[in-house]
């Protein structure tokens, strides 16, 4: 199988030739957010304040990584349960965002608001969570602090395998 390179910010044409199935080494800026995270971030939007970061075109990595040790930029960072974030997702989709990363099924709400929006679910590896942040070159964090690991924080990835899970098509590999 050919695992497709994908670079950040992307082109929406390279968004929709992406197929459910097909492996990726994503590079550039990634932002973490889980529930907390998102509540919050529409709660902004619904107050039409700031967000921590620019939605449009962006990535988010749905993954709250654990304290580093000494000499490591980050500790664990593997993917959490995509499900929670799907009440958020349709109008973070309506505003620009373009990759999901996560593991696990999606509502057919997050679904239809992809097709609309032409975006994408990518999922990473379960279990892999120490693995996963060798791909991380740097880190910080730039929001809610207060949330602890759930912090939004800026990631710069490099190479970071994922699958598509769900295209912009709506196919998936939760309905095969």
């Amino acid at each position: 199988m050919i695992t497709k390179t994908l670079d950040l910010p992307i082109d929406e044409n390279e968004l929709t030739s992406l197929n459910a199935g097909e492996l990726v080494l994503l590079s550039g800026i990634v932002y973490t957010a889980r529930d907390a995270a998102h509540k919050r971030i529409i709660e902004a939007l619904n107050k039409n304040q700031n967000t921590p970061f620019i939605i449009n075109n962006s990535a988010i990595y749905y993954t709250g990584p654990t304290p580093s040790r000494p000499a490591e930029i980050i500790g664990s960072c593997g993917p959490t349960s995509s499900s929670r974030m799907d009440d958020y997702t349709p109008t973070l989709l309506d505003q620009g965002l373009k990759i999901m990363i996560g593991k696990g099924k999606r509502s057919q709400a997050v679904i239809d608001s992809m097709k609309k929006n032409k975006a994408v679910y990518l999922c990473a590896v379960g279990g892999a969570a120490a693995i996963v942040k060798q791909y991380i070159k740097s880190v910080e964090i730039i929001a809610y602090e207060d949330l602890g690991t759930e912090a939004v924080r800026r990631l710069d990835v490099k190479d970071f395998p994922l699958m598509v899970a769900i295209d912009t098509k709506g196919s998936s590999l939760f309905s095969r």
